[in-house]
């Protein structure tokens, strides 16, 4: 079986040695034999859980920096859904690989995507190494035909996942409430209990407007209409819920619904601030952090997104002392790799071997009074050394194999169809 030992690595402050067999992680101690396939100098490093990003639409690397300064509707409404009607395979798969070298890079190890054409997405996520549980978009716009195609689909896709490797994982995609009616999100909640516990990941709650126009159209606002029609339970994940009130963050907890927060788009599309991280964490909700796509957040870096969703948790609040660096590290962390069903997110033995190795060489960790601090208030992705995800070497010396060609062909592919 292939062995890696990272030798004299720092974790919580003290030097180990940690052996990888397989894809798991075998012993911590501090001095272990070095008879092994291959040998990481840790020095000078420390070891943290590899991140796990719980809201991207990978692809949409492919529209960073495209449709800036727009409110969310008429951003894609104008600007995202025409060019996405355009997507061919190959542009989903290069930019999903761009995603993917992106998120190695800044020490992403799993992540939670919701997107089109399923099968690039995940022969690009093979390829990269990483783990993912990815979800097809799944609309109906309120057409009965077009619910009956989107249910087709899914049939398709979820036959189909036998083709993959077990670092792929399969969930159900209905966009929000403004796109999939509610019949067949009942039918994606039936199909969800009938196949395994499929999770479901939706976006909701999102801005104001959402609820407004919840309210008019259902005559609920969007946790209420959800609740409604039976929607909410352990398999869903929400992605944003910015405008929950106190009885609805209660009917959350009570379904056993998870949350994910996305700091860096609801700012810049200025849907919100006021996320209740506390409010949900205090309810017993599980709540962890996501970028969202590319096109919203610019990047897929979760070391910045962590320190933005507890800048901006304690300025709305107020409250210096709320949002720890250490709750955002969990949230990054063993929080997201729960919530996707990985038993990861822990440098301890028995668990998968995705972790990262952090350079205390650079200004941002000096001095190192608190790494976790420095991690989470001081630092970025480029901190990132060293990632192994599943037992293997992703990243090393800052450097992914064939990182350039990735950022080349996704680059001509990007400019290529923007042109048509």
């Amino acid at each position: 079986m292939k062995t890696i030992l990272i030798k004299s690595v720092e974790l919580n402050g003290k030097p180990v040695d940690i052996l990888i067999e397989g894809n798991i992680i075998k012993r911590i101690a501090r001095y272990l034999p070095d008879e092994t396939n291959i040998v990481l100098n840790g020095r000078k490093k420390a070891v943290i859980p590899g991140l796990v990003n719980m809201h991207t639409h990978a692809a949409m690397t492919l529209f960073r920096g495209y449709a800036d300064e727009m409110p969310l509707m008429p951003w894609l409404e104008e600007k995202i859904w025409p060019n996405e009607a355009k997507l061919t395979h190959e542009d989903v798969y290069w930019g999903t690989k761009l995603a993917c070298l992106e998120m190695i890079k800044s020490g992403t190890t799993a992540f939670f995507d919701m997107y089109h054409k399923f099968p690039a997405t995940a022969r690009a996520v093979e390829e990269m190494g990483i783990r993912a549980m990815l979800s097809s978009a799944c609309f109906d716009h309120f057409q009965p035909e077009q619910a009956e195609k989107a249910k087709a689909h899914t049939n398709k896709l979820f036959a189909g996942m036998g083709a993959y490797s077990e670092r792929i994982k399969f969930a159900l995609g209905p966009h929000a409430i403004y796109t999939v009616s509610g019949k067949l999100l009942q039918w994606i909640d039936t199909f969800s209990k009938e196949n395994f516990n499929t999770p479901i990941h939706i976006h909701l709650a999102e801005t104001e407007t959402e609820v407004k126009n919840s309210i008019s159209q259902f005559g609920y606002t969007p946790v209420r209409y959800l609740n409604r029609l039976g929607i909410l339970s352990p398999r869903l994940t929400i992605a944003h819920g910015v405008y929950v009130d106190d009885e609805e963050i209660r009917m959350l907890a009570d379904k056993g619904v998870k949350v994910v927060h996305n700091p860096a788009s609801n700012m810049k599309l200025a849907s919100g601030i006021q996320f209740k991280f506390a409010e949900m964490k205090k309810a017993g909700i599980p709540v962890a952090i996501g970028t969202d796509g590319c096109s919203s957040s610019n990047n897929l870096d979760m070391i910045e997104a962590m320190k933005l969703a507890s800048l901006l948790g304690k300025g709305w609040r107020k409250d210096p002392v709320a949002l720890t660096a250490g709750e955002m590290l969990f949230a990054a962390t063993e929080e997201g790799a729960g919530m996707l069903g990985f038993k990861a997110g822990r440098i301890e033995e028995g668990y998968l071997a995705d972790l990262c190795l952090v350079d205390l060489n650079t200004p941002a960790f000096a001095p190192n009074f608190n790494f976790v601090s420095n991690l989470v208030y001081a630092a970025n992705g480029s901190c990132v050394d060293t990632v192994v995800c599943d037992g293997k070497i992703l990243m090393q010396n800052k450097q992914v194999p064939g990182e350039e060609e990735i950022i080349e062909q996704t680059t001509q592919i990007a400019y290529n169809l923007m042109s048509r």
